[in-house]
Formats: C-alpha cells, sequence, structure tokens
C-alpha cells in the first residue's frame, strides 16, 4: 500500500459517518497532497452543515498517529479554542505563530517582524480563513508586511517542504473592506502559485433536520447563486416546523433572555447586531432588566476588548498580545481615575478563551457605550499626546517613546460589553444560544446583508431565535 492510501484509509477509519461524495474527495485530496510534491498549499472551502469539522478532526487524528507533524491555527483565540476543542489537540493565533516582536515603532507601539521557520516537512492547518485579510495600514499595521496572508504564506514556505492548509467557510463575511474573502478566493489565491482546491457543499444526513443549517443553507445558495441583491419575499426562511429556530416580538425578548441565561449560562448566548449602536442599546437592556446590573461596571460582567494591546507580552499563554476581539469577564475594579479627558479604572480580568488566566490591567472606560469600535482617531491621538506630555523631561527620544509604551494609561485596556457584539466581532466564535436581531427594514437584502445573516445563523450550535423578523422572510 503507498502512503496516499495508506492515509486515505486513515482518515476514512477515523471518521465516524458514511462519507458524502463531498467528504470522501477532501479525504482523497488531503491524502494526495499530504505526500505529493504537486502544490503546497491547499485550499478547503466547506460551508455550513457540509461535516468539514468532522472531516477535519478525523485529518488531525490521522496526522497525529501516523506521526505527521502539523500545528493547528486560527486568527482568533476564541476561533483557535473551538478548533482545539474539536480536534483535541492545541491549536494556536496565527499572530502568535508567525511573528515575534522586534522593536518599538516612533508611535509607541511594538513593532512585530516574520518569525524564522526552522520546521521541516510540517503541516500547518488554518481555521476560520475567511477572517484572515490582505490590506496594508489597518488591523494588521505593526505586523510583519501588514498583509496578514501573504505573511503566512512566506511564513510557511520559509520552513523546508512544509504545506499550508486553508480551512474556511467562502460565505460567510469577508474581512472589513473587502468584498470576499482572498484566502477562499482561486482569483487571489492562484497568484501564489502552487495552490489546489477543495469544496465541500453536500449538507451531511445527520444535520439535514437541523433549522440552524437548513436556514443556512437556504442562505448560502442565495449567496452562491451570483446575486447582487435579493427582495425579502423571496429569502424564503423557515422556523415553525424546527424545534431549534424561534421568531420573537420584541416584547417577548426579556422573557426568551432570562430564558436562554437559564437553560445555557450567560457565557453560552449571543446577541448579534448589525452595529455598535444597536449592541449598546442590547447591553444597556441586558443589563438593566435581565442581570439587573446598576453600576458602570460589576465583577461578572461579559466584557470584550475592542484594540489590540501589546503591553501584556507572555502574561497570558497562547498569545503575545491582547487582541482585539478576545473575550474576558471582569473579576474585579478599583482605582477609578479621569485623565487626559477619558475615564479610567484598575481591574483584574480573567480571559475564558486562555484557560481563564487572569491579568491586572488599566482599563479605558469610555469605549463600554462608544458607537464607534474602539476610541475615536482623535481622542487616541489626544490620549498619545497627553501622555507624551507627561514624559516631556525625558530629552532622549527613544526613551520617551519607551516610557509612552509602558505607561498604563496610554496601554489601557479598550472594552465595550459583550452581552451583545455586531456579527463581525462574532466572527471565529461559537455558542450554543444566538439571538439575531433584524437591523434590516428595507425591501431587499443585498450581498452583504445575506452573508451577514448567513454568518449570524452559523454562530449558533443548539438554538437561534430570530428577533423582530417580518412575515416577508419566511415561507
Amino acid at each position: 500500500m503507498d502512503a496516499r492510501s495508506f492515509l486515505y484509509k486513515q482518515f476514512i477509519s477515523r471518521f465516524p459517518y458514511e462519507p458524502t461524495p463531498c467528504q470522501d474527495r477532501l479525504f482523497q485530496e488531503m491524502a494526495d497532497f499530504s505526500v505529493s510534491a504537486d502544490g503546497d498549499i491547499l485550499v478547503v472551502n466547506g460551508y455550513a452543515g457540509t461535516g468539514k469539522t468532522s472531516a477535519l478532526a478525523a485529518v488531525v487524528a490521522a496526522f497525529k498517529k501516523s506521526g505527521m507533524p502539523f500545528t493547528l491555527l486560527a486568527p482568533t483565540g476564541r476561533a483557535a479554542k473551538v478548533l482545539s476543542s474539536y480536534t483535541g489537540s492545541p491549536a494556536y493565533t496565527v499572530h502568535k505563530h508567525i511573528y515575534r516582536q522586534k522593536s518599538l515603532g516612533d508611535n509607541g507601539f511594538g513593532e512585530f517582524t516574520l518569525s524564522p521557520n526552522r520546521e521541516e516537512g510540517r503541516m500547518y492547518i488554518v481555521d476560520e480563513v475567511s477572517l484572515i485579510g490582505i490590506e496594508r495600514g489597518r488591523s494588521n499595521l505593526n505586523f510583519g508586511s501588514g498583509n496578514l496572508l501573504e505573511d503566512l504564506i512566506n511564513f510557511v514556505r520559509r520552513g523546508t517542504d512544509c504545506k499550508l492548509v486553508l480551512v474556511g467557510d467562502g460565505a460567510q463575511l469577508p474581512p472589513v473592506g473587502l468584498d470576499k474573502s482572498p484566502a477562499l478566493s482561486p482569483e487571489y489565491m492562484s497568484v501564489a502559485g502552487g495552490v489546489r482546491f477543495c469544496s465541500l457543499s453536500t449538507v451531511v444526513r445527520q444535520e439535514a433536520e437541523s433549522g440552524i443549517l437548513h436556514n443556512a443553507t437556504i442562505l448560502r445558495e442565495h449567496i452562491t447563486s451570483g446575486v447582487s441583491s435579493l427582495p425579502i419575499s423571496r429569502l424564503g426562511l423557515s422556523w415553525d416546523s424546527f424545534p431549534d429556530v424561534e421568531r420573537l416580538r420584541g416584547d417577548a425578548l426579556i422573557d426568551a433572555l432570562e430564558y436562554a441565561y437559564d437553560g445555557y449560562g450567560e457565557d453560552g448566548t449571543i446577541v448579534l447586531c448589525c452595529s455598535n449602536k444597536r449592541a449598546n442599546r442590547y447591553n444597556a437592556g441586558i443589563r438593566a432588566q435581565v442581570l439587573y446590573r446598576e453600576e458602570r461596571l460589576v465583577r461578572g460582567d461579559k466584557l470584550m476588548i475592542v484594540k489590540n494591546c501589546y503591553q501584556y507580552t507572555g502574561k497570558l499563554e497562547g498569545t503575545d498580545f491582547i487582541a482585539n476581539g478576545d473575550m474576558a469577564r471582569l473579576e474585579a475594579i478599583s482605582g477609578y481615575s479621569d485623565r487626559y479627558g477619558l475615564h479610567f479604572a484598575d481591574a483584574r480580568l480573567s480571559f475564558p478563551d486562555y484557560g481563564d488566566k487572569q491579568i491586572r490591567a488599566k482599563v479605558l472606560l469610555d469605549t463600554l457605550t462608544s458607537e464607534t469600535p474602539s476610541l475615536g482617531p482623535d481622542q487616541q491621538n489626544a490620549l498619545y499626546q497627553g501622555v507624551l506630555a507627561d514624559y516631556a523631561f525625558i530629552s532622549n527620544k527613544k526613551s520617551r517613546y519607551e516610557a509612552v509604551r509602558e505607561d498604563p494609561f496610554y496601554n489601557a485596556l479598550q472594552l465595550k460589553y459583550a452581552n451583545a457584539v455586531t456579527c463581525h466581532k462574532s466572527q471565529g466564535g461559537q455558542w450554543p444560544c444566538v439571538f439575531i436581531d433584524n437591523s434590516f427594514w428595507q425591501s431587499e437584502l443585498s450581498l452583504d446583508d445575506l452573508k451577514w445573516l448567513y454568518t449570524a445563523f452559523t454562530r449558533a450550535v443548539e438554538m437561534v431565535y430570530l428577533v423582530n423578523f417580518k412575515d416577508e422572510y419566511f415561507i
């Protein structure tokens, strides 16, 4: 038996179901890719309900048994936690694995350069690649070239005979500012050379009766049909014949949230919105009417970090920095102070995606209810200039920047309440129970709107509540 056939049989033997034709092709493609010199990148586009997770778990188990060296990666800490949970193997964030801190820039931020790769014959498997962007000058400003996808490919190719598997769902929302996910785009990826493609599109039998997957599949078919917009009367969603999808009017929302919190827990429940403004309204209502929290912050509050922070290098196992989108829970808060026109406090936070590891940090309170994703440019610059002025007595420019970089106010974690978040912020995560806020009041949905709804549906594992959706959305 040749190596290709051996690996294929290993995949099949560790797969708990009868594979669909799509899954079987994936196993064959993965076996051939693993032993062949034909290409070093495999792109796997797997839609919701097609058994991508189970298939990937079987591949990882076979690699582990056969001694194939592999590394599991994901764009965010939450996505890495999900990947680790269903494969039973450690998973790391892409940033953590491919970058190392080099120096600090003129703006006081840490700068990260691409790490060397001394591995030989290693398979890098990256999940949720629809989140990986290519635009320089955005969130990757201080990392490598600023093009995360390009840097990831270059890192893998710095190794000897290493290979890269990119796994994702092309129907999900693309990175902010892009109209499609470049890592799943044949037009973009083909330029890299040595790229093979595989797709999972058949919904597996054991998922066919799920209302969540039924509706996600309807949305995916609209998305892949090539439409640029769709009247809501043609959407064709369904809820009344499925126990895991329920419609809610606004006046029933509080009771449903209380029921969900009792059944799934606060950490197992999320509300998804289109905007920070809507999320703020939900968070305020949940804190006041469901959790009965009157103080601005109280112990147990679920929070989201909304701006990268590089001061805590090495303090959270699994990451060199606290990333935009990381979830945290407030354990204690004290030491309130006002400086630079902003409001601060001292907090102790735990991070559920990093083993509930705790840190003490200065936190910025102004972003909790702001309608911008994080501190606005004017406020951020005023903060920087104010902190810089505090160190004007340091004559050496480099030393002054170093002092700013270590300043606790400048490095204060920017937070938002996280009982309700935007759908973009939810990507890479899964929750047992998801409430989807209907913010689409127009008569037609754009392609972006369809991808938004699809992404929202596919964040749910057990239950979806559709809040204030009109009758026209349904069959």
